[in-house]
């Protein structure tokens, strides 16, 4: 087990590990706790109740977040035709197809953040798929990221303003950033709760049972902070049993 530095330490005194807390409260000691030189990015965590290895209960999807996540956002995508005027108007970062294809092959380029295309180059692309996909980065119908040209326009003022994809890990768990300290809890509150109310309706319909068992906030250098899952849904407003 990797030791921790002092400031860690130091930060971790100020959660309760046996208290679940609200998000207001959560944010206060994030805030608090912070000793990183840099704007640090808050995270939520979903401990989900599925079985990663059942196809039929894999999660995944994408919110766009009210505040952004307060960086600029690169986008590139990939498209031949009128996709490239309208991507360019659109006011995409990198617009075309066979050149970024090979650039990314060729020469590991992945200065972007986010991949859209649409339908006609997706023959092309698809060798891309061990490249991209294993960085979220390969567009797709389920995320949002494969649309047609006509769509070119929201999709990119999506990607721009701040949306997210996620995607539950092996273990079962989805991770989500929320934006930076430096919003203040007001505008952390509302993406979060955008987050939250996300996850909840990406719950795949073969899955019974507790869907969201455990949720955890926490920043780029900072501890965990559990949460108390009921607050937390009816912050997002989510109705609970």
């Amino acid at each position: 087990m990797a030791r921790r530095g002092k400031k860690y330490l130091e930060a971790a005194k100020l959660v309760d590990k046996s208290k679940l807390y609200t998000i207001d409260e959560a944010l206060e000691i994030a805030q608090k706790a912070s000793y990183a030189k840099f704007d640090e990015t808050v995270e939520l965590h979903f401990r989900l109740g599925v079985d990663p290895r059942h196809a039929d209960q894999q999660v995944r999807g994408s919110v766009v977040l009210p505040h952004g996540l307060g960086k600029k956002i690169r986008v590139l995508v990939f498209t031949e035709g009128e996709g490239e005027k309208i991507a360019k108007e659109a006011g995409a970062d990198y617009v075309g197809c066979d050149e970024y294809i090979k650039m990314i092959e060729e020469d590991g380029w992945l200065e972007f953040d986010v991949a859209l295309a649409t339908p006609n180059v997706m023959p092309k692309i698809s060798r891309l798929g061990k490249i991209l996909g294993r960085r979220g980065l390969m567009p797709n119908p389920k995320s949002g990221t494969l649309v047609p040209p006509a769509e070119l326009p929201r999709a990119i003022e999506e990607a721009k303003r701040g949306r997210v994809e996620f995607r539950m890990d092996k273990t079962g768990v989805v991770h989500i950033p929320v934006g930076k300290l430096s919003f203040g809890k007001e505008k952390l509150a509302e993406n979060i709760a955008a987050a939250i109310e996300a996850v909840v309706r990406a719950k795949p319909p073969a899955v019974k049972g507790q869907y969201i068992r455990s949720l955890t906030l926490a920043t780029t250098m900072g501890p965990g902070i559990k949460l108390n899952l009921s607050a937390a849904l009816s912050a997002a407003g989510i109705k609970t049993a």
